[in-house]
């Protein structure tokens, strides 16, 4: 089912400035959402060697993957010496997060019909 927004509800179309593209690339690939889950685990910052340990695959495909990750906002790199430590952006990304999940409440608010989902053969309030 695919919602439809409802462009004569204000604050809807402020959707839009809410959802970061950057972000959803970011996470949309599996082993970037794995490395974020591993650096998760780990106590403190780590260094791209450490967050690795879960994956089989290059060291520089890692640092790839952490540099998509930190350049959307998902992490922060600290540079000490030769080394990068990364950890995660908690604040920040439930920050994001949080602002995704009201523009959306925004153009559907919980108890109202403002928008509509369109399924194949029905059509229901986003109540439903």
């Amino acid at each position: 089912m695919t919602q439809i927004c409802n462009q004569n509800v204000a604050g809807c179309c402020g959707l839009s400035e809410a959802l970061n593209p950057d972000l959803f690339k970011a996470l949309c690939e599996p082993m970037r959402v794995g490395l974020l889950a591993q650096l998760t685990r780990l106590p403190q910052p780590a260094t791209v060697s450490q967050i690795a340990a879960c994956c089989p695959i290059d060291l520089s495909v890692v640092s790839r993957h952490l540099a998509v990750l930190r350049d959307c906002g998902i992490l922060t790199a600290e540079k000490r010496g030769k080394e990068v430590f990364y950890s995660v952006r908690y604040n920040e990304l439930a920050a994001t997060l949080r602002g995704m999940a009201e523009a959306i409440e925004q153009c559907c608010p919980p108890g109202t019909e403002t928008g509509r989902y369109k399924g194949d053969d029905d059509e229901q309030s986003c109540n439903a």
